[in-house]
């Protein structure tokens, strides 16, 4: 019980905290509401989880013995997010408006959990923290996914509430350009951390 509260504990810090799924789902709320963003939201809280279920029964495996595989991975993250940064910030509240735009679907934010850098971090840090060598490791993998499946809800939720309350806010089409250009700018920055690692990767490699 008690390192499940300490699982709790990280699971709270890591995804309340500003990252590209809780700045996309910000400006979801912003631009389509909290009715066209549910999908969305439901994408992200139920597939994070998933993506530590996967992590923690082995599928990490697999990169660590393909890691040029996992760079992969990162580097079409990277891409998918810089376009995600540019399809934010270049968003026209008129055209919004009319519908000639829609939020992400339930599935695209399942998949996008496996190009986001910063929940690969999550996961992997999570289950090399949190499970031990000596444990039953099903069962504490499962404890850090139900961890984060209660902790994402809320936390998530807290983004989407925020933004849907701004968008009341941002009622004049240039305030909300103004915020659709500063939260592409700020997902562009949250994925610094990514890129540094995959210029130190590759530039050991070149040595």
């Amino acid at each position: 019980m008690d390192i499940f509260i300490a699982v709790l504990f990280f699971a709270f810090s890591t995804t309340v905290t500003p990252g590209p799924n809780n700045i996309m789902i910000m400006s979801s709320g912003v631009n389509y509401g909290v009715r066209a963003s549910l999908p969305h939201f439901l994408g992200i809280c139920l597939g994070f989880p998933l993506m530590v279920l996967l992590v923690g029964l082995g599928f990490g495996v697999v990169f660590d013995r393909f890691p040029n595989l996992h760079q992969l991975i990162k580097v079409v993250g990277v891409v998918y997010l810089l376009w995600l940064a540019w399809h934010i910030a270049s968003a026209e509240p008129k055209a919004i408006e009319r519908g000639e735009k829609r939020p992400f679907s339930f599935w695209q934010a399942v998949l996008f959990q496996w190009v986001n850098g910063k929940a690969w971090m999550m996961a992997s840090g999570a289950v090399a923290t949190y499970t031990t060598v000596t444990g039953n490791q099903y069962f504490e993998v499962l404890a850090i996914t139900l961890a984060f499946l209660l902790m994402a809800f809320p936390c998530v939720g807290v983004w989407l509430v925020f933004g849907s309350l701004l968008r009341k806010v941002l009622s004049k089409p240039l305030l909300q350009r103004i915020f659709n250009i500063t939260m592409g700018l700020i997902l562009v920055a949250s994925i610094l951390p990514v890129l540094q690692e995959l210029w130190y990767f590759y530039t050991a490699r070149s040595w």
